[in-house]
């Protein structure tokens, strides 16, 4: 078939194979989410599938989370400089976490495949998955206290899983070698495998029934047009340089000192500039965070602030720039750690957006909780089979001109899943005596913030690691218009000797059996004088045990 302009292009031949591009995307990441083994991925969804052209831009992405589909952008283009196209071959498979070469931290492992149509490549395959357990100081690789990447797990150089359909056995033994659950860890990696091969099949098949030529000028034409729309999106914006200032609790290490996000966001001519200048210097803890994540946080911003109905794709992305000084927390220098750089991209995402609260009132809410409480449990069974087991706990989002906060909802570019009460305690011998809204956690206002919750587990067997990474237990949530901030986090742990101990936002800990920890998590801000709530809803939050009396006018 001979090949075709994009101005050519028949506009419903091109909308059909937009969405078709979208349906493969969300297949791949239904078959990642099915296949997984470990109940962080299956049950938590912590994984993303995205397709990319060859030159490297995103093609489509699936419904899945931000910060992983934002990074897998320059773990693609490194994939593409280390390994040349014209020396990828059909079956071949690459694999990568590390965050300074475009990873983002040594958990999200990505798997990239090209994809051949009659010996030509067409496009990229690729999916990333938070894995359980990658080697490292503490069970479940996010240790709040690691001073450099190297006690943070394993860290893979780009490197070829599969070459010609033929696995790296090397490779996959000392994968297995350097984590804690070697069966957990490679079973995620091949519901990988299967969902880029399934991207792959599916891409296949759309060229059989296109032609190579003609798709490849449709899928130029749609990162184009996405680009258009995103560009006049962002010319709507009054032009001006807009200011947000928040802080993370600490580093981790320093648990008394917060951590200065600082962001300054320009918008003119159709474009977007974030500049990070004033932000803290890179922190002795793991919440540094390289630029793929900072990026992600700006292209999900970019997203949030213009039309829904554009097409998702590398075009959206193209009008943002951003300045990241070097040595910052934004842009650490290696061997800086970054484990728990998630943290830092909702705080940043969050600084952006923030940014626009005053020029783009009907679009930007007050604060969110914007908090992703993560544990990690590791230790025996009764059987003395190992186990390590993490969840993710999310806040309260903040409330917005016409509505109130989500209770107890991820927020700012993460989107997981809370970890079932059942999925937890047959993985692991801890039990769930309490898990509830948190009444009276969210910021008052003519619109209320949403509710964080409240979480108590035991430890039934005799010891485990705990590793805890909280936010917002220092800086809660602002309120906007008016309105007041959310409740900040507390945690605690009480020991079965009836000792209490107060939980400053991050700790790696032993717990013993019988020790209990209660979790609360923040609220989001109100939006709008609380004067202007309306008495049916102050009323209906009393009756639905969200607050616990009425306010005072």
């Amino acid at each position: 078939m001979q090949a075709r302009s994009t101005a050519g292009l028949d506009p419903i031949t091109v909308e059909v194979v937009r969405n078709k591009l979208d349906g493969i995307a969300n297949e791949m990441e239904s078959t990642l989410l099915r296949s997984s083994f470990s109940p962080v991925v299956k049950e938590g969804l912590d994984a993303s599938a995205s397709l990319f052209t060859v030159e490297g831009e995103t093609l489509a992405q699936a419904c899945a989370i931000p910060i992983h589909l934002a990074t897998l952008i320059p773990i693609v283009r490194t994939f593409l400089k280390e390994f040349p196209l014209d020396g990828m071959a059909e079956g071949d498979i690459y694999i990568m976490n590390d965050p300074y070469l475009g990873g983002t931290h040594l958990p999200d492992i990505a798997l990239a495949m090209p994809v051949f149509h009659q010996g030509r490549p067409i496009a990229i395959s690729a999916a990333m998955t938070h894995h359980q357990d990658v080697g490292g100081m503490t069970p479940g690789s996010v240790p709040t206290n690691a001073t450099e990447i190297f006690q943070e797990g394993l860290r893979i150089p780009p490197l070829k899983l599969r070459d010609r359909g033929v696995m790296n056995d090397t490779l996959v033994r000392m994968l297995r070698l350097n984590v804690r659950i070697p069966d957990v860890v490679m079973g995620d990696i091949n519901a990988q495998i299967a969902a880029c091969q399934i991207g792959a099949r599916r891409l296949v098949e759309l060229a059989g029934a296109y032609g190579h030529n003609l798709l490849q000028s449709i899928f130029q034409s749609l990162l184009d047009r996405s680009e258009i729309m995103t560009r006049a999106a962002l010319s709507d914006i009054p032009a001006g340089t807009y200011r947000y200032v928040d802080h993370l609790d600490n580093d981790g290490i320093e648990l008394d000192r917060l951590v200065r996000i600082e962001v300054a966001v320009t918008v003119k001519d159709g474009t977007m500039h974030c500049d990070f200048t004033g932000s803290s210097p890179q922190v002795r803890g793991p919440f540094n965070c390289v630029p793929s994540g900072s990026a992600a946080a700006a292209y999900f911003a970019v997203r949030a602030l213009t039309d829904p109905t554009i097409p998702t794709n590398a075009g959206c992305f193209r009008p943002v720039s951003l300045q990241l000084p070097e040595g910052s927390v934004v842009n650490p220098k290696a061997p800086a750690p970054v484990g728990s750089r998630t943290a830092t991209i909702k705080r940043v995402t969050s600084c952006i957006l923030g940014a626009f609260k005053d020029v783009l009132p009907d679009k930007v809410p007050a604060d969110s909780g914007g908090e992703l409480l993560t544990l990690a449990f590791g230790g025996q069974r009764p059987d003395g089979t190992a186990y390590v087991i993490g969840e993710f706990i999310a806040g309260g989002a903040g409330a917005s001109h016409r509505s109130d906060g989500v209770d107890v909802v991820e927020t700012d570019a993460s989107n997981c899943m809370n970890l079932p009460v059942e999925a937890l305690e047959m993985e692991a011998p801890i039990r769930v005596h309490r898990m509830a809204l948190r009444r009276d956690s969210g910021g008052d206002g003519a619109h209320r913030g949403g509710l964080g919750v409240v979480k108590e587990l035991e430890l039934l067997g005799d010891e485990a690691t705990l590793t805890h990474r909280g936010e917002r237990h220092f800086c809660p949530a602002k309120g906007s218009n008016g309105g007041k901030s959310g409740a900040p986090a507390v945690s605690r742990i009480m020991r079965a000797s009836g000792e209490e101990t107060v939980i400053v936002s991050k700790l790696v800990t032993t717990l013993r059996k019988g020790d209990r920890l209660i979790l609360e998590t923040a609220g989001g801000g109100g939006y709008g004088d609380p004067k202007a709530r309306d008495a049916e809803s102050r009323a209906a939050d009393l009756a639905n045990g969200k607050v616990s009396a009425v306010a005072d006018d």
